[in-house]
């Protein structure tokens, strides 16, 4: 074969050359036969064959942003959910019909190939998925761009059920390698914990601080490329992994300590075993501020050596590099990058400080207090040493800024002030992100407003130019096109294939959602997908659910704020109702929940325990089963939201209002076509501006309102004064679903009755109560149930990544569009 022929081979996108590029790879790569390649062979060799397709375009793309200098967005979040890549690829390369052809010729399911692959274990929740979306639309937008992450070796958890409640084991992902990533071995950065500062005298005689005898890490990054949709911009997603120092100590070795020989390859490398260690334990809150340190500390030292290469004069790095704080994780950045530019690279204070807040930006991602992040300062002084110095020179400065713009106040001091003083001092980290940063934006415009008034107004006050709101989203490419094909097809066929780029164009299926003909094949591809998810729970789990049913879906994490125990306490209330009278008119109805609890997190894993108990005593009920169901469906994932978000009827977003910074499974949902029950909450709030509250299931308390009532609230009132929810709760606490667990759910009811009710369940039951009873009654009428479906996905054109991202880029990141040929 000539240079010429094997070049079309790997780069040909043509079902021909894929097919001869997948038999190379099954035998040159892979090193098998027909005879001896197994399932997940097949799909390794198509993953490289896919993979030589972005190869190119890849190197390509660093150079096009080398030569001309352009300016780089590099992402930081500890979590990037990616789910399965195959497939997104090959969509983004848009060589979907060529792939699928070369399979088929080989005598391949395309689909079975594709099962194969795992989930990349990179990520937990919403945090993880929209770092995940917004890689996708920073390509798709031909923005240059990094992703930082950690490469974990295992995800958080693989989550399975028995007897109701949740197990862990662990998320091996990397069992069987990862054809995705590309390890840069020659790419080894030095990263220190412990040790100690001393001063010595610099060349000019002055006295500088030194870090020294610390404990050194090595990261080492591997790289995963991130094509944009129409296959012209291949990004990278960089993932750090830590080795040891001296791999050996032959000293240990020879005196036949074996064990202390390999104990520190062991300890640096379990860095990056696990995402997110349980910190119920100091140790595992030791080694969580240890895998931040590493992968902020990779990051900044990798981002000033591609600096160098382009530019020598630090005045430059804010107009060609812009650092993305993806919530508190990363805001080590702050003292690391003052630490680089002071210690090392001989910068004076005032203009290292300028270089870092002009360069860093912060996204925040909650309303609650207590989960701002914070730090001991014993902690970071045993760890961090000289970042600990670095905080206090930045929080002295910052006081005093403080003390002048507000003259005598004092508490404002306080309350500002990086350090929060108490029995334990800590560093409250998203005080030093803020300060250290140019821009503070929200997820979400209720979100941003709640931010600057409720929970850093200090902050506000004192910057009001540095807050701002970039309402989150969702890549369309992964969500519709990818994970509904049957939809996006026939929205292409009405309106255009426009949507995959800009989203907003689906405005144009307002006028469909009156055509009874476009309404009855909607409706027909909803169907077609709660089919598949039945078939898909009847093989797995042996489940039959009819899916002439409503699909109720609440998937996400399990949180108590996210209130999965308001519906479950509300499904008790329609078993009690149909138990009473079982002919009552009622559609049957399948509630669908999906969820992780943290496992350290006690009240989260007990729910999910009786969201298990009461669908096994619904489900065997012969009295109540013909028309309601409650299924628990294990392991909740991305590629398990892409099974389920196509297929659901109503999607719950039931938050207590004020406390969900946005939500994005909501927009995956509306985009899908499924009507929202939810609180304004989130982004919520900016969903029914869009579509109209008329097309929502909108209920209980506002976000002030919640407010207004928690100064005195009691729960107990609302428990006396409405009969179903007494029964249901009464139910539940005399341990019908607990019969061999008695008193199991007590923690449940003291925190209801006894404990406040924080998050003001029963305060919004009833009305969600009563809003479950409007989804009853509309749902008859199939007609207007699918206009309002429409509706919803016509008008989610707001929600997609990609306009964020162009807001972050024109506002915050100030990066312009490099177009690569």
């Amino acid at each position: 074969m000539t240079a010429i022929d094997h070049n079309q081979v790997r780069r040909g996108m043509d079902a021909d050359s894929i097919r001869k590029d997948f038999q190379d790879h099954l035998n040159f790569t892979l090193a098998k036969d027909q005879y001896s390649a197994t399932q997940l062979d097949h799909y390794q060799a198509l993953a490289y064959t896919i993979r030589d397709r972005l190869i190119d375009r890849w190197l390509t793309t660093q150079q096009t942003h080398h030569q001309r200098k352009a300016k780089r967005v590099y992402y930081l979040s500890l979590e990037f959910l990616m789910g399965r890549v195959l497939h997104n690829n090959v969509l983004n390369l848009r060589i979907d019909d060529q792939v699928r052809r070369a399979v088929t010729e080989l005598g391949f399911d395309y689909e079975a190939l594709r099962d194969e692959e795992h989930d990349m274990g990179l990520g937990n929740g919403g945090l993880g998925r929209l770092a995940a979306c917004f890689i996708d639309s920073m390509a798709t937008l031909d923005i240059p761009a990094f992703g930082y992450g950690i490469r974990y070796n295992y995800g958080i958890f693989r989550q399975e059920i028995e007897k109701g409640r949740q197990v862990e084991q662990p998320d091996d992902w990397l069992k069987w390698g990862n054809v995705w990533e590309t390890p840069r071995m020659s790419l080894q950065f030095k990263v220190q914990f412990g040790g100690r500062v001393e001063l010595e005298k610099d060349a000019q005689g002055r006295l500088t601080p030194r870090w020294v005898d610390a404990h050194p890490v090595i990261g080492i990054p591997y790289d995963v490329p991130i094509v944009g949709y129409g296959g012209k911009t291949v990004n990278t997603l960089r993932l750090w992994t830590a080795h040891a120092h001296e791999d050996f100590d032959f000293e240990d070795f020879n005196k036949g300590d074996y064990i202390n020989a390999v104990e520190h390859k062991v300890t640096a490398e379990n860095l990056t075993k696990v995402l997110y260690p349980n910190d119920l334990h100091y140790l595992g809150k030791e080694l969580r501020l240890r895998q931040q340190y590493l992968f902020v500390s990779c990051s900044l030292q990798d981002i000033i050596r591609r600096f160098k290469t382009d530019s020598q004069n630090w005045d430059d790095f804010p107009d060609l590099v812009a650092i993305q704080l993806n919530d508190t994780h990363p805001s080590l950045a702050v003292p690391e990058l003052m630490r680089l530019l002071v210690d090392v690279e001989g910068l004076d204070w005032e203009r290292a400080w300028d270089i870092t807040v002009r360069t860093l930006g912060y996204t925040n991602h909650t309303l609650m207090p207590e989960a701002l992040e914070k730090w001991s300062v014993e902690l970071i002084e045993k760890l961090l040493p000289r970042h600990l110095q670095i905080i206090y020179e930045i929080n002295q400065r910052f006081i005093k800024d403080v003390a002048a713009a507000f003259p005598g106040d004092m508490h404002r001091v306080g309350r500002m002030s990086i350090i929060e003083e108490g029995e334990h001092r800590m560093v409250r980290m998203a005080h030093l992100a803020i300060v250290g940063s140019h821009s503070t934006n929200g997820v979400a415009e209720i979100h941003t407003r709640l931010l600057k008034e409720r929970v850093v107004p200090d902050f506000a006050d004192m910057y009001p130019s540095r807050f701002n709101a970039k309402t989150n989203g969702i890549t369309q490419r992964r969500w519709l096109l990818e994970s509904n094909p049957p939809l996006a097809q026939l929205i292409t066929e009405t309106i255009g294939d426009s949507w995959i780029t800009d989203l907003g164009s689906l405005t144009k299926l307002e006028t469909h959602a009156d055509d009874s003909g476009f309404r009855e094949r909607f409706r027909d591809v909803k169907y077609q997908a709660k089919k598949s998810l039945s078939d898909y729970m009847k093989a797995t789990w042996n489940w039959d659910v009819d899916p002439t049913w409503i699909f109720d879906v609440q998937i996400k994490r399990l949180h108590e704020y996210k209130r999965q125990l308001m519906n479950a306490i509300h499904i008790v209330m329609l078993y009690n109702r149909l138990r009473k009278n079982p002919d009552m008119d009622f559609h049957p109805q399948a509630f669908l929940f999906g969820a992780k609890a943290a496992p350290g997190y006690f009240m989260a894993k007990l729910i999910i325990k009786l969201i298990n108990n009461i669908g096994d005593m619904i489900n065997r009920d012969e009295t109540v089963r013909h028309k309601l169901q409650v299924r628990f469906l294990p392991n909740y994932r991305v590629t398990l939201a892409e099974k389920l978000i196509p297929a659901t009827d109503v999607s719950e977003q039931i938050s207590t209002a004020g406390t969900e910074a946005s939500g994005t499974g909501n927009m995956k949902f509306m985009l899908n076509g499924a009507l929202t029950v939810g609180t304004l909450d989130g982004a919520n709030v900016e969903m029914a501006e869009e579509v109209g509250s008329e097309n929502m299931f909108i209920f209980g308390l506002n976000a002030q309102e919640a407010k207004d009532l928690g100064e005195h609230y009691n729960p107990y009132d609302y428990y006396q004064r409405n009969e179903e929810v007494r029964e249901a709760l009464d139910l539940i606490f005399s341990d019908h679903f607990s019969v061999l667990e008695r008193g199991i759910f007590e923690p449940i009811r003291h925190s209801l009755l006894e404990g406040g009710d924080r998050y003001l369940l029963l305060a919004d039951l009833p009305a969600y109560a009563e809003a479950q009873q409007r989804i009853q009654k509309l749902y008859r009428d199939r007609e207007e149930w699918t206009r309002r479906a429409v509706l919803n996905t016509a008008s989610s054109g707001k929600f997609s990544s990609d306009r964020t991202i162009a807001e972050y880029a024109r506002d915050i990141w100030k990066v312009e569009p490099c177009r690569v040929d």
